[in-house]
């Protein structure tokens, strides 16, 4: 492997490591996982009883709806499970750079034209599933991704952070 592909690998190993340790990381692992758990909820109960009083058309919307809802929180569950992973050493952060763990694109729910048609409880956790998926996107392409280059990406503050490092350690 030349020099030139292994050196914007390791940044990101260190990115990932640290991200896993972050309060941020946390929080959004919270954050994440309280909502799978509504959703659930909701579609079990609730959602059940506001899906039978739709019309038929609404109805079938209800339901691709609640479908791309789950799937989208299927997806950022993953991805946040592959980051406790890293975190609790189940995981090596250098496998968690694999592409296969990357979050991959769902189109966003434009709630607009269903505001007067499906529950507002769906409503609700569609938009709340929309912008926790918006974070976490952007977040793994800090990560892992430079979106002008689509190459790795390099944290500059982990980058300086280095650089004063190897300048102090020469002095020592």
């Amino acid at each position: 492997m030349s020099d030139s592909v292994a050196r914007p690998f390791a940044p990101r190993v260190d990115i990932v490591r640290d991200f896993a340790r972050s309060d941020l990381f946390d929080r959004t692992f919270k954050e994440g996982m309280a909502l799978v758990e509504e959703t659930a909820a909701y579609l079990d109960g609730d959602g059940r009883r506001d899906s039978r009083i739709l019309s038929r058309e609404d109805a079938l919307v209800y339901a691709g709806e609640s479908m791309r809802l789950t799937t989208r929180l299927m997806q950022i569950a993953s991805w946040l499970l592959v980051q406790r992973a890293v975190r609790e050493g189940d995981m090596d952060a250098q496998d968690a750079c694999d592409e296969k763990y990357r979050l991959s694109p769902v189109n966003a729910v434009h709630l607009g034209e269903m505001q007067e048609t499906l529950p507002e409880g769906l409503l609700h956790l569609l938009d709340r599933s929309n912008r926790l998926y918006e974070r976490i996107s952007h977040m793994d392409k800090r990560m892992f991704i430079d979106e002008d280059t689509d190459t790795p990406a390099v944290n500059a503050v982990l980058d300086q952070m280095q650089r004063l490092k190897n300048a102090f350690a020469l002095k020592d």
